[in-house]
């Protein structure tokens, strides 16, 4: 399997939950609010034998020109948008779904791929609304409501017989992790369950999750498990080391 990130770039994060761009060459962390996380965001694409997978959309920000930034870095790495067959959503918090939809020349919102699957927990879409902003951007998921290319998932399970799914329900109550098969080689997505490579290594139990101590005990299994079979991680939220090969 190829993998391919697609660098968003640095941001701190605070309270706010605002995503503020950090540049990693001149900017201070200490210089921003107290408790501010350094993170990337970078979504990934994985080629496989069957598929062209984007693994979350990112934050939805629009490059000078009005394209997508999304769009763009697909296009720097040598994808046409178009070639995207499915995409898989973690969750809908909005720097990992503010990708899901932009605004089209005519002012309507329209799904930013189109011709793939959408594979979404139906139970984070509800609760997505239930909670709204700032955690989430609901008008960037209106059009997921009705659209004919979603999928709505309910629970675990297995697309395709390569892409295991599961919620964990640790970093947020609905969220989900992707174990992808193909080829001898097994690649992990744990998105903001297992957003970055120290966490892997450490006990760390985050405020920001929903259950942080189940977060801690998942990353020390699949970290075990993955040590043993060799897997390739992928990290969301790394600044230095977004994929991971044992």
């Amino acid at each position: 399997m190829k993998v391919i990130p697609l660098s968003e770039g640095a941001f701190t994060i605070d309270s706010s939950k605002l995503f503020v761009p950090f540049d990693l060459n001149k900017d201070d962390l200490q210089s921003r609010p107290t408790g501010s996380l350094l993170v990337e965001v970078q979504p990934f694409v994985v080629i496989t034998s069957e598929d062209v997978l984007l693994l979350d959309t990112g934050l939805g920000f629009r490059e000078p020109d009005g394209t997508l930034q999304l769009h763009r870095l697909l296009m720097d790495n040598g994808i046409n948008p178009s070639e995207i067959t499915k995409v898989l959503m973690s969750h809908l918090h909005k720097d990992h779904a503010g990708g899901v939809s932009y605004t089209d020349a005519s002012g309507n919102k329209t799904l930013s791929f189109p011709q793939a699957k959408y594979y979404i927990q139906r139970k984070e879409f509800e609760f997505a609304f239930e909670k709204g902003f700032p955690s989430y951007l609901t008008e960037e998921l209106e059009c997921l409501r009705d659209a004919p290319n979603v999928h709505w998932l309910d629970g675990d399970g297995v697309l395709d017989g390569y892409i295991k799914y599961e919620i964990t329900g640790a970093h947020s109550p609905v969220h989900q992790v992707f174990r992808i098969v193909d080829g001898g080689e097994t690649v992990f997505y744990g998105a903001d369950d297992a957003p970055q490579l120290n966490q892997m290594k450490s006990k760390f139990v985050a405020k920001y999750d929903y259950d942080g101590k189940k977060a801690m005990e998942l990353r020390k299994k699949w970290w075990e498990e993955g040590e043993a079979a060799k897997w390739t991680f992928l990290f969301y939220h790394d600044v230095s080391n977004p994929v991971y090969r044992f």
